[in-house]
C-alpha cells in the first residue's frame, strides 16, 4: 500500500430508536380521530362603512379650571413653555394634561411642591404623585387633570406634545 492511502474503516450509521408504540406493531403512535365537523357557513360580511368623527365629550368646567389653576401655580415658580392639552375623548384616564418645563431639577421639584401645597390648602389633593425625588419628570395626578412637570432636556426627549399632536392646546404665559 502506498503511504498516501490509508485504510479507513467504515463505521456503521447509528441506529434510530423507535417509538415504543412503533416497536410493538411496526407503526408510529396512533392518532385518535375526533368527530367529523361540518364546515361552518358564516353569513357574508357587511361592507365596512367609513367612520364619522365622534363628537368630543362634553366639556368639564371643573377639570378645565383645575388645569388652568395648576398651570398658574407652575408659572408662579417660573415654569417655562406651559401647555394645557385637551385630551377628552382621546384617553380614558384624564380630560386635560398640563405640561411645563423647568431649567433645573430643583426648579421642577419646587414647581411640584408649590402645586401640591397650594391645591391642598384649597381642598384638592392629588390621587397620586411620581418623580418628586429626582426632579426630572414629576407627574401629579388629580384624576381628570394630570400635570407633567419636566426638566427641559427630559421634556424634549419624551415629546408628549408630539405624542398628543392632535389634541387641542392652550398655551399659558
Amino acid at each position: 500500500m502506498s503511504p498516501t492511502k490509508s485504510k479507513a474503516r467504515a463505521r456503521p450509521a447509528p441506529k434510530k430508536k423507535k417509538h415504543p408504540a412503533a416497536a410493538k406493531k411496526g407503526r408510529g403512535p396512533r392518532k385518535v380521530a375526533g368527530p367529523k365537523r361540518k364546515p361552518s357557513r358564516k353569513p357574508p360580511r357587511a361592507p365596512k362603512l367609513p367612520r364619522l368623527p365622534a363628537a368630543p365629550p362634553p366639556e368639564n368646567p371643573q377639570a378645565k379650571a383645575l388645569a388652568r389653576r395648576i398651570a398658574e401655580l407652575a408659572v408662579e415658580k417660573k415654569a417655562t413653555d406651559v401647555l394645557i392639552l385637551d385630551v377628552r375623548g382621546k384617553t380614558s384616564y384624564a380630560d386635560y394634561f398640563v405640561i411645563a418645563s423647568g431649567e433645573s431639577d430643583r426648579q421642577v421639584s419646587a414647581m411640584a411642591e408649590n402645586v401640591v401645597t397650594k391645591l391642598k390648602e384649597e381642598g384638592t389633593r392629588p390621587v397620586g404623585t411620581e418623580g418628586e425625588e429626582t426632579g426630572n419628570w414629576v407627574l401629579l395626578d388629580y384624576g381628570e387633570v394630570v400635570a407633567h412637570l419636566f426638566f427641559t432636556e427630559v421634556r424634549a426627549f419624551y415629546d408628549l406634545e408630539g405624542l398628543w399632536a392632535d389634541a387641542p392646546r392652550e398655551r399659558v404665559a
